[in-house]
């Protein structure tokens, strides 16, 4: 349900608004749009991952096809005479990046996966296996300095299998914790302060407060006060969604629920709010943070669906109505991307246009890498 704007509250006099009346104010606003955004995601999102089904993925295969077809004619270039040893380290630096690309690659066919093996190791002082398990050696000992959770001796073979026995391993850890604190006996109590009794007193009243407009929903839309069975259909509608939003604590939704059913009027919701803003406050602000917690999950998702074929980056923060436009961005990069790949190809059929070409990739390689060999 949409938070209603009416029932922002407004003075009926000159009388300027208490700061717990404009904190309520401004928590409507805010859980207003994050709503908006919420369900711009929910609609979103579905129609960008048809979209990048429809267009994204057929470039994608096509640019792994032309980066293959590349890596071989290189490799296959490597058995000329013509080259000088700077030439040959690039071509061979170069068919190496481009298999292990492909064969980390999402949309590489399991089936491809020995050839490009074999065509990396082929060129490779070691070879992608060795290589890769080094490298998950690596991450796995890092991984363990910085959270502290042992993950034990065992090798892994992948970097997603290490994150996914890192996962299991923290929960584990965190279930014997949660057991050890159940077995321990309890702590003895503290005084409470009067800053904790206060906070305490005012989250109670908070509660209280939701289920005051809870009852008066259920006490005006009681089966007893049905005048026909239309009538007492609609109640029962009416009140499955009135328990829906008291079991959310969705004061704003039980709010809007009041004003449809003509219990009250704004200008009384106005008042009661003005009275008990402070403890309101408490259910919205808790409101906002679960929401702005759901926010953040979904674009965390999104981004590890679709941020590293989209070319974002782990901070860039994404608004769902702009969806559309990254995708178009995005196509259009592949397409050029697809078309560089044909050139290569073309320029590859001519020796002297190669050596331009080998040229470039070398400085395109040495400045992903500054270790290469050039």
């Amino acid at each position: 349900m949409d938070t209603p704007l009416n029932l922002l509250i407004v003075s009926p006099t000159d009388k300027p608004l208490t700061p717990a009346q404009r904190k309520f104010n401004q928590l409507v606003r805010k859980i207003e749009q994050a709503r908006a955004e919420l369900l711009a995601w929910q609609e979103q999102v579905p129609v960008f991952a048809q979209a990048h089904s429809q267009r994204m993925r057929p470039l994608l295969a096509d640019l792994a096809a032309h980066r293959r077809a590349v890596a071989t004619k290189v490799d296959a270039m490597l058995d000329q005479p013509r080259w000088n040893k700077t030439e040959r380290r690039t071509m061979k630096a170069l068919v190496c990046s481009v298999a292990s690309d492909l064969i980390e690659d999402e949309w590489t066919d399991e089936a491809d996966i020995p050839q490009l093996k074999a065509l990396h190791d082929k060129h490779a002082e070691v070879d992608f296996d060795t290589e890769n398990r080094e490298s998950v050696a690596a991450m796995k000992e890092m991984f363990e300095a910085m959270s502290g959770v042992d993950l034990g001796d065992g090798e892994f073979e992948s970097e997603d299998e290490l994150m996914q026995h890192a996962h299991e391993r923290m929960r584990a850890d965190a279930q014997a914790r949660e057991q050890a604190a159940e077995a321990a006996p309890p702590p003895r109590k503290k005084r409470p302060t009067a800053a904790q009794r206060r906070r305490e007193a005012e989250a109670a009243e908070a509660s209280q407060s939701v289920r005051e407009v809870y009852r008066k929903l259920a006490s005006a839309l009681h089966p007893d006060r049905a005048s026909d069975e239309a009538d007492r259909a609609s109640r029962t509608a009416q009140m499955q969604r009135v328990n829906r939003a008291y079991e959310a604590k969705d004061l704003l939704a039980l709010f809007a629920l009041q004003l449809e059913i003509e219990q009250v009027d704004a200008a009384h919701i106005a008042k009661a709010t003005a009275e008990r803003a402070r403890h309101y406050n408490q259910v919205l602000t808790a409101q906002l943070e679960e929401l702005q917690a759901e926010l953040q999950a979904r674009e965390a998702h999104f981004q590890m669906d679709f941020g590293l074929e989209l070319g974002l980056g782990p901070f860039d923060r994404l608004q769902p109505r702009l969806l559309g436009r990254l995708l178009e961005e995005a196509v259009r990069d592949l397409r050029q991307a697809v078309a560089e790949a044909e050139r290569d190809l073309r320029q590859l059929d001519d020796p002297v246009s190669a050596k331009r070409w080998l040229k470039r990739m070398r400085r395109e390689l040495e400045s992903f890498d500054d270790d290469l060999p050039f």
